[in-house]
């Protein structure tokens, strides 16, 4: 009777399913919640490239632009924190940080040494960006924030956060229907 027992494999595949199930079901949410994702990154990049087509032209009402953004997104991932903002530049090649004379050679501005003020606030401006759309012929950088809680809770095993960030960000140029405001760069003297 006990060989028999020992010799009886009828419950063997039910133990097996029991040991790999939580791994398989691992796997599969872990795998959904990528693809789910992927998608939302997909949504939030096709709703900021067309709200900048939309943005170019004059007048466009940056609000109600905004609200699609959020609305396209939140079709996706309902309770989704969504923060767009805009900078603006007088042109694409000045997309970088204000210009200064390095004076004690150490690679990074320090107060007190020379610059070049590009968008005439009279401070070192490691983005010299300006807050808002902007005007005629302007370059603005769209960039939009988007946060949302993970749906399954897979991610808290393996030690990441259940809490998603996803970013989209494009540049683009404001239709010429006016003459362009162009501060002039200013160079500031050393104190």
């Amino acid at each position: 009777m006990k060989q028999a027992l020992e010799q009886d494999e009828s419950g063997a595949t039910l133990v097996e399913f029991a040991i790999l199930l939580p791994v398989l079901l691992g796997l599969l949410m872990g795998l959904m919640d990528l693809c789910y994702q992927a998608y939302v990154q997909a949504v939030l990049e096709g709703a900021v490239q067309k709200a900048a087509r939309d943005a170019t032209i004059e007048a466009a009402n940056t609000t109600t632009i905004d609200d699609r953004v959020i609305a396209a997104v939140r079709q996706v991932a309902g309770k989704a924190t969504v923060t767009p903002s805009r900078l603006f530049y007088a042109s694409f090649s000045v997309i970088k940080p204000e210009d200064f004379i390095d004076g004690n050679g150490n690679g990074r501005y320090d107060p007190g040494e020379c610059f070049t003020d590009i968008n005439g606030n009279g401070q070192w401006d490691m983005d010299p960006g300006r807050a808002g759309q902007g005007g005629a012929s302007d370059v603005t950088v769209y960039k939009v924030r988007a946060s949302y809680t993970r749906i399954f809770p897979v991610a808290r095993l393996i030690g990441l956060s259940n809490n998603v960030v996803l970013t989209a960000a494009t540049r683009f140029k404001n239709q010429p229907y006016a003459t362009q405001s162009i501060p002039a760069p200013q160079q500031i003297s050393c104190q």
